[in-house]
């Protein structure tokens, strides 16, 4: 299957996003695994994916929650290893899942 990359320009931020769409415009979501471990790191999480504006999904097994809802984050179980979908690009949003990272 063939890739096609489209750069979009955000002139709010003035930073280029890469986008890898497939023939059939499916786009490619990045994924990163991280855990979180009280309140303040869903807190500190929420804040910054609440700054992006490309969306951001967060699960753990069938459950997806926006993972720009405070609420809906603390919903999960925190217990548990998260999986991160996003579909953009933002260096402090980047440094605050390396920071809540796992292996």
């Amino acid at each position: 299957m063939k890739k096609k990359k489209k750069w979009c320009h955000n002139a709010q931020e003035s930073k280029v996003n890469q986008f890898i769409f497939f023939e059939d415009g499916e786009k490619k979501m990045n994924e990163k695994k991280i855990k979180l471990a009280g309140t303040e790191e869903v807190r500190d999480f929420v804040r910054e994916a609440g700054k992006c504006d490309f969306d951001i999904d967060i699960s753990y097994n069938r459950v997806i929650i926006d993972a720009k809802s405070f609420l809906g984050v603390l919903s999960l179980d925190l217990n548990r290893e998260l999986t991160v979908k996003y579909g953009g690009h933002d260096m402090n949003f980047e440094n605050v899942l390396s920071k809540y990272a796992t292996a």
